[in-house]
């Protein structure tokens, strides 16, 4: 089955979770498998998680993460004091007012308004609980990609099979045409030589040796028939339960190679147009190649 690597997923937890996850997930197009998260610091520990998940499910394209999380529970965060650093601050405190027989009083006002005397502690939440609930929100959102990028690739495998097959008819109009295109030639080799020699008899065995020289140089055959091999390699490879992109672009190659070489031994004008037209269907093959998985 035909994949393409465009695609797009997400997910988020209940309502009524505790925890709340909201995931998003987008594929494009790319040589290889190119994975970007962009998450919370404190889950960073799960990103490689995350990627080898990703990593099992898709082998090509780039990917990118979106991962927000925010823990609605009672401790998440915790102000605490620093009981040593407000104990050495007091002690200053003192010294300075015994040194200098100051009579201000300590006041909580004051020692509170020191730096680090109260910090804010963030609850260290348990990882292995949140991998619990973000796993079947990662496979939800591929769920939905790989689910895109089949839908797509069903679509790109209807039009090329099409322009297959609109290639194929280029071809056999072309291969019905070859012997017109050696008769034509041989009689207007014949008439050439009638018009310069004059009441002169034509040698019909060097003629045929001219006309067999031509269908040396020009037969076309070898390459039609590769170009009918590769189409058929080319629906087979349609068919293939695996990453095919990479195989369907060097058979695209291999069908642009045989066509150019037909287009360099035709010395006919319908051949060159028949040319053409398969010239631009492999195009467009190509072009809808680069975005199959």
């Amino acid at each position: 089955m035909i994949k393409s690597m465009t695609g797009f997923g997400r997910a988020s937890s209940e309502e009524e979770s505790a925890r709340s996850f909201s995931l998003e997930m987008k594929s494009v197009n790319h040589r290889y498998l190119d994975i970007n998260i962009r998450m919370p610091k404190s889950m960073i520990s799960l990103e490689e998680r995350i990627r080898r998940i990703v990593g099992e499910r898709l082998n090509r394209g780039k990917v990118d993460i979106f991962l927000n999380y925010k823990n609605y529970g009672q401790f998440d965060t915790a102000a605490k004091l620093n009981v040593d650093l407000a104990d050495s601050y007091v002690d200053c405190l003192k010294q300075i007012k015994e040194r200098y027989s100051l009579k201000d009083e300590l006041s909580l006002t004051l020692i509170s308004r020191f730096p680090e005397v109260i910090v804010l502690e963030e609850h260290e939440e348990n990882l292995e609980d949140i991998w619990k609930e973000l796993l079947p929100l990662v496979n939800k959102a591929l769920d939905t990609i790989i689910c895109m990028r089949e839908a797509e690739g069903q679509k790109l495998y209807e039009d090329m099979i099409l322009k297959s097959n609109d290639i194929e008819a280029n071809v056999r109009k072309i291969e019905a045409k070859c012997p017109e295109v050696l008769k034509a030639y041989k009689e207007k080799l014949r008439e050439k030589l009638q018009g310069i020699l004059e009441n002169v008899q034509i040698d019909e065995n060097r003629l045929a040796m001219e006309v067999a020289i031509f269908a040396d140089k020009s037969t076309i055959d070898e390459e039609i028939t590769r170009l009918y091999s590769h189409i058929n390699q080319l629906r087979s490879t349609f068919l293939l339960n695996e990453p095919i992109g990479r195989k369907l672009d060097f058979i695209i190659q291999e069908m642009n190679r045989e066509t150019n070489t037909i287009a360099s031994k035709s010395t006919d004008l319908e051949i060159t147009n028949l040319v053409i037209n398969i010239k631009n269907m492999i195009e467009k093959i190509r072009e809808q190649i680069q975005n199959i998985e």
